[in-house]
């Protein structure tokens, strides 16, 4: 078993830094950047999600604020490319110990970004709970395309949480983590700041427990969020995780 495989199984997640070269990742900035002004359909607004910090409604004070620009993959070329990263599909075949490799355009598939001033906060949860597979093994690919630090609301893990069967009382109706509980309490303890910088790239396990704050700073982070499966591991028919195919990368 590779270093990156053991990291992976013990921890849930992965950081390989510097992935993506400079020049790409510019590209995709301003890509990006193109298509949130005005903001191109299909799009996620932070009113939309009722989080903690968003807006109320979309016609509210902030209420245009996008949070995600949905289905990135078929958007343009570049994003694309990111898909098809030869140093990202190997991982990910590694990770998952397959060749045959698909990206996933219902889950996902997204440029992330959050806004100074509007931006909410996403509560700790596992990405699993709202996606149906045969199995629960699933590797998210997370692109930073600048510094991604506890200031501008990067991602907060909870390493090994991927391993961990949790009862159904742990969670809320939404199935986010209860932070109420003094048991769960314990375990937010051990959470640990995902800080990116540009070109960096987390992959982590779909049963990872993850949250992620607000942003403080004075300028908007982008990044872009793929997930994987292996081929064998087939969407469950008539669900959210079937409506679109899946496109395969190796």
């Amino acid at each position: 078993m590779t270093i990156q495989n053991q990291c992976f199984e013990k921890d849930g997640y992965l950081i390989r830094r510097g992935l993506v070269d400079d020049a790409a990742s510019k590209q995709l900035v301003a890509l990006i950047d193109r298509s949130l002004n005005p903001a191109l359909a299909p799009v996620e607004f932070e009113a939309d999600v009722h989080y903690p910090g968003a807006p109320s409604s979309r016609v509210a004070p902030g209420g245009n604020t996008p949070r995600r620009l949905l289905h990135a993959y078929s958007r343009d070329d570049q994003f694309q490319a990111i898909g098809r990263h030869p140093q990202v599909v190997a991982t990910l075949q590694g990770l998952m110990r397959t060749d045959e490799l698909l990206l996933s355009q219902n889950h996902h598939n997204c440029v992330m970004t959050k806004h100074p001033g509007f931006s909410s906060v996403t509560s700790w949860h596992q990405d699993i709970r709202y996606w149906r597979f045969d199995r629960p093994e699933l590797i998210s690919v997370w692109l930073a395309l600048g510094s991604e630090n506890q200031a501008n609301g990067c991602l907060l893990v909870l390493p090994g949480s991927h391993r961990w069967d949790l009862d159904p009382g742990r969670f809320d109706a939404s199935l986010f983590l209860r932070t109420d509980l003094p048991e769960n309490e314990v375990l937010l303890a051990k959470a640990v700041p995902v800080e990116l910088e540009r070109g960096d790239i987390l992959f982590f396990h779909s049963r990872t427990l993850h949250a992620a704050g607000q942003n403080q700073s004075d300028t908007v982070k982008r990044t872009l969020v793929y997930t994987y499966r292996a081929a064998d591991n087939q969407p469950i028919p008539e669900t959210r995780s079937s409506v679109f195919d899946d496109i395969p990368v190796s």
